[in-house]
């Protein structure tokens, strides 16, 4: 048999191995001392010669491959693409400028429009998605006002990974969750996003504490310093609202379609780069020799290739957890658990559910701020099954304990989601850094505060029902909105 062939070895020293490589990953991606693309291709490396020069096999070449996730390369590289054309329109400029009309003098007010504008989207978009049309509006903004370009980006990625929390499309391991328990795009609107708003609203509160002293007003600037450019190129800019709301048609259509967010994706920057192409020879007439190709300024220049490769690289060390049964061992510890802390406090059947449900999404929140959350999720997903069918009635918390947990814990580092190693490779081209330390610094405390929301939604959902849930949520929601306005009034000036 051809040694690609071969299945990996799930002996405790093969997990043993990608153990401590998956940790040698998280702290040479703390320490900061070599960029992260080279830090995953070392220990990518590493983890091929030990499987082909040893007998442990933790991941082949083949296996490499089935790891690799072509949803999210490609609907990151479509979606790059699309923005990379939209942006030839100088919409991004534009919108700069209207957003900042008459609030020069009011950067709070600023931060919170874009955490509120991204978490929104998040929820009807992918937050990857989100974050790419988004960032670049937030970057924009920083340079106009002179302000710290990082305390709007970290409200905005933070925003957008609670954000895509409330929905069945917002975020990847929602769409597997689903999928696996027969749950709708309507289901999730009636029953997450009401928590994810009290979520949002305290995001709001902790960034304006956060970042009060820092996003001050440059008293150099009037309140009507900032211009309104013209658009350029109005047909292609009509082209791509088209374009953009198909993309986002399929999306919303992936109930009826069955297609993966890729798909629209691709179709768009294909749309996207052809009619960029058609206009271009339609005003131009240009030679053979004078023909200037957008498609690969756009490969060139807009497609993030660092994010991807890191993404592909991340993909290979976390399918080489799946192969060796380091994941499976985890959510089957987590199964184990629950068993002995119902026979340990002798808990009720109640109880009981309670207990697993924030056993899964506390340790769901923290293996998805150390690993990427889908393969977590796909392992876990029938361990859950399993648990709905033992423990009966109302066990459907734990499915909801599942997403809640996977896309609230990939606030906690930069490699917790996409749509984080996206915010920061795009900040980073236009040389803003934000450390992994200073994420941290920002993440841990959001990740915490989300987990404890759900987790008090958690127990109002077992013992008194989803409508209660509700209603205690919205209300929630409310009283915190109305203190905010108490404390940081909101002056909007037209």
């Amino acid at each position: 048999m051809h040694p690609e062939t071969l299945p990996a070895t799930t002996d405790p020293v093969s997990q043993a191995i990608v153990a401590a490589g998956l940790i040698l990953l998280f702290t040479l991606l703390t320490m900061e001392k070599a960029h992260r693309v080279l830090v995953a291709l070392a220990l990518v490396a590493l983890l091929w010669g030990i499987s082909y020069l040893s007998p442990w096999r933790v991941i082949t070449l083949e296996s490499a491959q089935a790891a690799l996730d072509l949803n999210v390369l490609l609907l990151l590289a479509g979606m790059m693409a699309v923005v990379g054309v939209l942006k030839a329109t100088g919409a991004f400029e534009w919108a700069v400028a209207r957003l900042l009309a008459g609030r020069s003098q009011q950067p709070l007010l600023v931060m919170t429009m874009l955490l509120w504008v991204t978490g929104m989207a998040s929820a009807f978009l992918d937050n990857v998605t989100t974050v790419i049309f988004v960032t670049p509006i937030a970057l924009g903004i920083a340079t106009q006002l002179k302000l710290d370009a990082r305390a709007l980006l970290l409200p905005v990625v933070m925003a957008a990974n609670i954000g895509g929390t409330a929905t069945l499309i917002g975020d990847p391991p929602n769409i597997m969750v689903g999928s696996a328990a027969d749950l709708s795009f309507l289901d999730f609107m009636m029953t997450v996003a009401p928590p994810v708003l009290v979520m949002m609203v305290g995001l709001d509160l902790l960034m304006r504490r956060r970042y009060q002293g820092r996003l001050l007003a440059d008293p150099s600037l009037s309140a009507t310093e900032v211009p309104v450019p013209e658009l350029r190129n109005r047909p292609l800019l009509i082209g791509m609202v088209w374009i953009s709301a198909g993309v986002l048609i399929g999306f919303l259509a992936h109930g009826f379609t069955g297609m993966p967010a890729a798909v629209p994706a691709t179709i768009g920057a294909a749309a996207a780069l052809l009619l960029q192409d058609y206009l271009y020879l339609r005003d131009n007439h240009p030679s053979a020799d004078e023909r200037r190709h957008g498609i690969l300024a756009i490969i060139g220049h807009e497609i993030e290739w660092p994010t991807l490769v890191f993404f592909a690289l991340l993909f290979i060390l976390v399918g080489a957890a799946v192969n060796t049964g380091l994941i499976a061992g985890l959510a089957h510890a987590l199964e184990r658990g629950i068993l002995a802390g119902r026979d340990a406090f002798g808990l009720s059947e109640a109880g009981t559910l309670v207990f697993a449900a924030l056993l899964v999404l506390w340790v769901a929140g923290i293996m998805s701020a150390l690993i990427d959350n889908i393969p977590f999720v796909a392992v876990s997903i029938p361990i859950i099954a399993s648990l709905t069918t033992s423990m009966g009635g109302g066990s459907m918390v734990l499915w909801w304990a599942l997403a809640l947990g996977a896309c609230l814990g990939g606030n906690g580092t930069p490699i917790g989601a996409s749509a984080n190693v996206t915010t920061l490779d795009l900040a980073a081209r236009h040389n803003t850094r934000i450390t992994f330390r200073e994420f941290l610094q920002v993440g841990v405390p959001v990740v915490f505060l989300s987990l404890c929301t759900a987790t008090i939604w958690v127990v109002i959902y077992v013992f008194l029902g989803n409508a209660v849930a509700v209603t205690v949520s919205l209300a929630t929601a409310l009283v915190l909105w109305l203190i905010r306005r108490l404390l940081v009034p909101v002056r909007i000036r037209p």
